[in-house]
């Protein structure tokens, strides 16, 4: 694509997760291509901060809620003030307000959807698939096709996987150092579970299944996160015996130092629309356990990079951890496969490359 484009996103969460983080790979990869970034947001927000702590330019627009209108009008003027060339879209409200104030700016829009559920087929997803967006994203073949039952266009829709920045999961300490922090010997086999604390991640079936596991070999469980199923998995693992065995750490800004100090990478959730947590895994090198559903099953090959169960199922769930526990040579021919998938299509750079491409499409470039 030739010429330096000003790219408009829209954001309309307070918050910062894992959505937020891929936006923000995205920003980053745009600008080192020459792009400029504009990013709408809430005033406030943590995404706000961050924006301003990267330099990136932004512009504070509240959107409390579907029926503030208001700020599909102060969007529009954004677009155009700044000189938009076309409008990204990354969330739920982001596509109805944004993607309102991109039709009447007359500006193209495309949408980026990454959640794993079915796309209701109510009047503003009617207008926002129908009319405001020219194009839709899922970032997993299993949210494309959802997007698809909807009634979306296949001409209008492609998937770009959400990815990962291998560079950026280099640790700083190595593996015997962390272990020794974490108070753990080499002959322990450390997993290791990153997320969420919400019900949606299931970490009360690994509990479960957990329980079932033979403790020999030694293992423990450490799980790097927070959410509002902390106390209650607290209380479980206790009743469960498990409260030597299994260690909550809160949330951990050294991901990728935890990583370097597991054996193995534990995500057994409900939903996923792909499970960033379990491509950083497979970028470190570490053999993943995970549910399959959504995109995570699409991204995770089962024996090769990992082994995947049916969600919500304990005995299958520590069946597949028994087998990873005992069997070290598995553990490591599925960790030295993660980052060769990593490298087919999971890459921020190719990520980016992708929405660049997607981007002169839609301008006729």
């Amino acid at each position: 694509m030739q010429g330096a484009l000003t790219i408009a996103h829209v954001d309309g969460e307070r918050g910062f997760s894992g959505g937020q983080v891929q936006v923000f790979l995205l920003l980053r990869g745009l600008a080192d291509r020459g792009h400029r970034n504009v990013l709408c947001c809430p005033p406030g927000s943590k995404q706000e901060a961050r924006a301003r702590e990267l330099g990136i330019e932004t512009v504070g627009v509240s959107m409390r809620n579907d029926l503030a209108l208001g700020a599909a009008g102060k969007l529009k003027r954004a677009f155009l003030e700044r000189g938009a060339d076309l409008v990204h879209l990354h969330t739920g409200r982001a596509n109805w307000l944004g993607g309102l104030g991109a039709w009447r700016a007359g500006l193209p829009a495309l949408t980026t959807r990454r959640m794993d559920h079915p796309v209701k087929r109510h009047l503003v997803n009617r207008l926002v698939y129908g009319r405001f967006v020219r194009h839709a994203v899922g970032i997993a073949p299993a949210v494309t096709e959802h997007l698809r039952q909807a009634g979306v266009p296949e001409e209008k829709l492609s998937t770009i996987w959400s990815a990962v920045d291998p560079e950026a999961l280099r640790p700083r300490e190595g593996r015997a150092a962390m272990r020794r922090a974490l108070g753990v010997d080499e002959e322990t086999i450390l997993v290791l579970s990153s997320a969420h604390l919400s019900r949606r991640k299931g970490l009360d079936v690994a509990l479960e299944a957990l329980a079932r596991v033979d403790h020999t070999p030694r293992w423990r469980l450490l799980v790097a996160g927070d959410g509002p199923e902390l106390p209650t998995l607290q209380s479980q693992a206790t009743a469960l015996g498990l409260e030597h065995r299994v260690r909550f750490l809160g949330r951990r800004d050294d991901v990728p130092d935890l990583l370097a100090a597991a054996d193995v990478f534990l995500l057994p959730s409900r939903s996923e629309g792909l499970g960033i947590a379990a491509l950083e895994a497979m970028a470190a090198g570490r053999p993943v356990v995970a549910s399959e559903v959504g995109g995570l099953a699409q991204a995770v090959v089962s024996e090769r990079t990992g082994l995947l169960v049916p969600p919500e199922d304990p005995a299958a769930l520590a069946a597949a951890l028994d087998r990873l526990l005992r069997d070290g040579e598995l553990r490591a021919s599925l960790g030295a496969e993660g980052p060769r998938r990593i490298d087919e299509g999971f890459r921020a750079d190719q990520m980016v490359a992708a929405y660049e491409t997607l981007y002169g499409q839609l301008l006729g470039r």
